[in-house]
This record gives C-alpha cells, sequence and structure tokens, in this order.
C-alpha cells in the first residue's frame, strides 16, 4: 500500500462521538457485533479519565472503488439514508462502549463477567474520583437501569432515580458528562440550600475528571478512498483488537451487500440447497470459501482468456488464481455470471466421483480436489462426457491421490490444473503437471495404516472399483456402504492372530493386511487363522466354500493362501495386486525403490 493511501492525526473523543451519533461515522457490515463487558468499559473509562492512551482508531474513507456495506455504531440513531464519510475499521468495541455510555442516553445493554446480559447507567463516585489513594476504575459503577441498586431480597439500599438522589450521593451520571451544564447547577444549588460549597466540589471534580473527557485526543490512522480492498481488509485482519479472523465468504458478504446481494443467504438456501439430494451426499463438507475458490478460479481463467485475445504477451497475461487477493477481487458480475455454472461442476464432480466408488466424505481422499475438478467440469461442460475424456479425467484424479500433491498448499496446484487439464481432455495440450508430477511407491503401502492418508482411502475406493464383495453376504461393498450398514477397514490377518505368530505390527496393520468389510462379517473372522475363519463364513453365508473364495477374490486377495495361514505369500501378492491396481488408474509405474516419505502421523494403532 503506497505511503499517501493513509494519513496520521488526531481527533478530539466529543468530536468522534459526535461523528457517530449524526452517522458520519458507521461500521462496515462485516464488523461483528458489540461484545464487551462491564468491566471493560468501566477500565476504558477510567484511563481517558486519567488522560492514559487506549490505542489508536483506524477509518476507512469512503467514496472509492471499494464499497462496504455499512451500519450505525449500535445504539446511533442517525437520519435515514445517511451516508458516512468513514467507517470504523479497527475501534468498534472502544467507540461503542463510550457512545453508550457518554451519548446514548439510555441504559447500556452489556454484559457481567459470567457473561450473563445486564442493563445499566454508568456512574462515578465523585468522592472516590477525587481520591488520590483511590484506583479510579474503583470510582465508576454500573447501576441498574431503574437507577435503583437493591438487597437479594429486593429491598432499595442505594436509590438514584431522580438528580436530587445523584447530588445526594455525590454519584454524577457519565450520561451527562459532555452535557453537564444543568446538572452542575443543580448540583451547586442542592448543597449550596445545605449550607456547603457545591460549587467548589463540583469546580474540583470537573478538573480533575469532567475536564480530561473534554480535552481527550484520540490517535486515528485514516486510509484514503482509493485504497484497494485486498490492502482494507489485511489491515483490518491485522489491527483489529477483536482477536477473530473474518474468512474470505464473510468480507465478500459485506462488498456484495452494498449492493443489495445477500451472499449468505444465496450460499444456504441456493447453492447448497442444489445437492442436497443423497446422489450428491460426497459434497456436504464441500465449504462456502471452497465454493468461491471455484468460482474465482473461473473467473480468473476468463479475464486470462479475454486479456489473451487482445494480443498481450505470455509474461503479461492475468494470472489463473484462486488465492485470497484473488477471490476478495471477485466482482459481484463475475460472481452471478459463474455460480450456477459451479454449481452444476460440483453436481457433476460428485458424479464423477461415484464412477470412482466414492460416495462419501468419510473416504474422499482429498476433499481440496473437489475445487480443481468441479472448476474443470464446469469449463469443459459436455466435452467432458465421451469416454475418452472420462478416462483422462480420472487419470489426472487418481495421480493427484496417490501422488498425494493436494495435502499442502494447493491454490497453485489449482491454478495449473484447471487450464492444464481442460487443454489436455480437449487434446490441445500435454499431460497436465498433477499426472507428470505423481509418483508412488510400492514401499508407501507399508506406511498406510490409517485413513488419515489420501492413498489409504484411494486404496478403499479402488478395492470396491475392482468390485469388493462382502466375504459374508457377497453383497458388492459400494451397495451395502450406500444403505449404512457400517463398513470399514478390517485385518484379513486377525491382529489377535498376527501377535500370537510374532508378525512384525507394520506390515499386519498397513494397508495390505486390511480390506473393506461389514461389522458382522467381522466379528466372525474374529481373531483366528484365516484357516479357522473361512469354513465359519461358509456355513455363516450357508454357501460353499469355493463361493466365499470368489467373494474373497474380489478383494484382491488369493483365498488359497489364507486357507494355508501363509502370510508372507499373501503379503506379497497382494502388494503387487495393490501395485497394479494403482497403475493401471494412473497410468504410471510404480517405483519400487525403497525411501518413500511416510506422509502418515506416527499412528500405528489398529483401527478395527
Amino acid at each position: 500500500m503506497p505511503e499517501q493511501a493513509f494519513g496520521i492525526d488526531k481527533i478530539q473523543l466529543v468530536n468522534l462521538l459526535r461523528r457517530v451519533a449524526e452517522g458520519e461515522a458507521q461500521l462496515p457490515e462485516f464488523q461483528r457485533g458489540w461484545v464487551w463487558p462491564d468491566h471493560n468499559i468501566i477500565g476504558l473509562l477510567a484511563s481517558i479519565s486519567r488522560g492514559y492512551p487506549v490505542g489508536t482508531l483506524m477509518l476507512l474513507q469512503t467514496g472509492g472503488d471499494v464499497r462496504f456495506k455499512y451500519r450505525p455504531v449500535e445504539g446511533a440513531t442517525p437520519p435515514p439514508h445517511t451516508r458516512p464519510d468513514t467507517l470504523i475499521l479497527d475501534g468498534q468495541q472502544r467507540m461503542t462502549s463510550l457512545f453508550q455510555s457518554l451519548v446514548l442516553g439510555k441504559p447500556v445493554e452489556t454484559q457481567n463477567q459470567r457473561k450473563q446480559p445486564i442493563s445499566g447507567w454508568f456512574y462515578v463516585d465523585m468522592v472516590k474520583a477525587l481520591d488520590p489513594q483511590v484506583d479510579r476504575e474503583d470510582a465508576i459503577r454500573l447501576l441498574p437501569a431503574d437507577r435503583v441498586v437493591r438487597s437479594f431480597r429486593g429491598d432499595p439500599i442505594e436509590d438514584c432515580s431522580t438528580p436530587e438522589k445523584e447530588y445526594e450521593a455525590r454519584l454524577f451520571p457519565l450520561s451527562k458528562l459532555f452535557d453537564n451544564r444543568d446538572w452542575s447547577y443543580g448540583y451547586e444549588d442542592y448543597w449550596k440550600a445545605r449550607g456547603q460549597d457545591g460549587r467548589k466540589w463540583w469546580r474540583d471534580f470537573e478538573e480533575t475528571f469532567v475536564r480530561p473527557f473534554e480535552l481527550y485526543q484520540v490517535p486515528v490512522i485514516e486510509l484514503g478512498k482509493q485504497t484497494e480492498r485486498q490492502a482494507v481488509c489485511q489491515v483490518f485482519e491485522k489491527v483489529n483488537t477483536g482477536g477473530v479472523t473474518l474468512t474470505v465468504f464473510e468480507l465478500l458478504t459485506a462488498t456484495y451487500a452494498a449492493d443489495e446481494f445477500d451472499l449468505r443467504d444465496h450460499w444456504d438456501n441456493k447453492v447448497r440447497a442444489a445437492w442436497k439430494a443423497p446422489e450428491y451426499r460426497v459434497l456436504k463438507e464441500v465449504s462456502n470459501t471452497d465454493f468461491l475458490q471455484a468460482v474465482t478460479l473461473m473467473a480468473t481463467a476468463a479475464r486470462r482468456d479475454q486479456a489473451a485475445e487482445t494480443g498481450i504477451d505470455e509474461e503479461r497475461l492475468t494470472r489463473i488464481g484462486c488465492k485470497r487477493k484473488d477471490m476478495l477481487e471477485l466482482d459481484l458480475t463475475e460472481y452471478k455470471h459463474f455460480e450456477p455454472l459451479v454449481v452444476q461442476g460440483f453436481k457433476d464432480a460428485a458424479k464423477f466421483l461415484r464412477q470412482q466408488y466414492l460416495f462419501d466424505t468419510k473416504f474422499l481422499p482429498y476433499g481440496t480436489q473437489l475445487i480443481p475438478l468441479a472448476a474443470i467440469l464446469s469449463v469443459l461442460g459436455e466435452h467432458a462426457q465421451p469416454a475418452g475424456a472420462q478416462q483422462k479425467l480420472a487419470r489426472w484424479y487418481w495421480c493427484g491421490v496417490f501422488g498425494e500433491l493436494y495435502g499442502g498448499s494447493t491454490e497453485t496446484r489449482f491454478s495449473h490444473d484447471l487450464p492444464e487439464t481442460v487443454d489436455w481432455v480437449r487434446g490441445t495440450g500435454p499431460e497436465p503437471r498433477t499426472v507428470r508430477d505423481a509418483r508412488f511407491s510400492a514401499s508407501r503401502l507399508l506406511t498406510l495404516r490409517t485413513r488419515n492418508s489420501a492413498a489409504y482411502k484411494g486404496i478403499y475406493a479402488l478395492l470396491m472399483k475392482e468390485g469388493a464383495a462382502d466375504w459374508r453376504t457377497g453383497e458388492k461393498a459400494e451397495i451395502t456402504e450406500y444403505f449404512a450398514e457400517a463398513v470399514d477397514i478390517h485385518h484379513i490377518f486377525p491382529q489377535a492372530w498376527c501377535e500370537r505368530e510374532n508378525i512384525p505390527r507394520g506390515n499386519y496393520n498397513s494397508i495390505v493386511n486390511k480390506t473393506p468389510l461389514t461389522g458382522r462379517t467381522n466379528r466372525i473372522i474374529g481373531g483366528v487363522a484365516p484357516s479357522a475363519y473361512l469354513p465359519r463364513l461358509a456355513k455363516n453365508a450357508e454357501v460353499e466354500a469355493d463361493t466365499v473364495a470368489e467373494h474373497i477374490r474380489t478383494h484382491l486377495v488369493d483365498p488359497a493362501l489364507l486357507a494355508k495361514d501363509d502370510f508372507v505369500g499373501f503379503f506379497e501378492a497382494r502388494q503387487r495386486a495393490l501395485v497394479e491396481a494403482i497403475e493401471k488408474v494412473t497410468g504410471k509405474a510404480v517405483v519400487t525403490e525403497d525411501g518413500y516419505p511416510t506422509t502418515d502421523p506416527v499412528d500405528d494403532s489398529d483401527e478395527d
């Protein structure tokens, strides 16, 4: 942000509060509600009364290209349709607290330290305020809304419900601080009639407590109207004292609201509603930010294409991207244009994943890979439907899964995925870098032990793609899973047997020795040797042993090796079978050298 984009100044507190009251200073809609409890407000008032610094305000001049929907500070009632000159980016809690306690003229709605709602008026004990030995915070109090303090039985023990009672108690209402003439005259007359010098009392109190408020100046950093939206949002998050990071979705919601478009309502009632049907359940964890990223990929790709048509050099073309800055630059017109295409893209992505035997989020390798997939399908449209296109898309997808390429910072990969995969599918470009970058080692199978890794989930899907049937019922795992019959990954050679036979834990707990089965089938298997549980399965299924053997083969397992309790032979054969299945879907040879990095957490526990 250039130096000229902001200025530093000091503004008198009373003038700031006047601007708040008249609506000249308001809040951007993305600011969260006022939440300060009474003790925070008392601390703020005490600091100002002592002339202590209470932090800098951050304001934004309105009238530039960056527009946010705005709202008055809580409690302020400016004339209808008042347009603010500035928006308060940082300092909402302080300005709202000061406005409500000093200017509003109504009970302050706040909360106590237990976060229970309370309502009342702030007063200062004049006697304590003039005592240098008393902490200023101890001189400021919150009285109930009716200005009467009562005992636990409800009996009045302190009453400030009239000015005379305030005079008598020497409790000054802070709501009169900037308009105190009538109150001070009444106070002087009250004590003069009782033979005391009320005037001197007031003068001392005014000089000690009131005058610091009247003279107090607040340091203000004011961003110019030409400040870019990304800078506004970044500055807001860096300096905002509330400590709660705003999402891109919240910031764009506020931006679009300036054009009377409710992004949150659109997301909840149109976008998400489009995939509520059971066949789209794999999309249930798609977030509003995921959706915005896919839309932004589409929008930035369109901008690049338009720029290319003008003959601009390749190096100067608009880049495709969906990072935070890119999303914040997404214009409402662009969002409205690409949103329906992306909604359909996500629906098409769910259909595509179903063809890859991925039906639910539980075994979805990468939720993040849905973002470029939806954008790619949105751009391709009908061109994604032919068998050749589907084969290429499947290769790209599985290379991403088994290459484990979507686990870290992925926005840069997304920006390459969209144009490169689209061109490749259309036959106008080479293999995308996700296909080129993918690398899977056979030794990686030994480190896949829990479903925390994408490759682990990918193998689950491959087994279902191979037609994996439950060993007892013969039902395809995909059907059993669809009807929620508790299909999960279980050991083939049971853990208890492996431990008795001193099989290395790293081997028997790896994905090579696991497969999707129903909970009931796993209970029949128990902890015995395969040679013992195979007859049990046949008996329980009321079929011949050969039928059970056929069910077992659908899991890329040789039943003859199970019948001989040959763990070593089984392990080698299944590892080869899984490697072949991975090579088939990725179209790439699996490397065999050792030393492939482990990406699972250090968790060697049994999932069963």
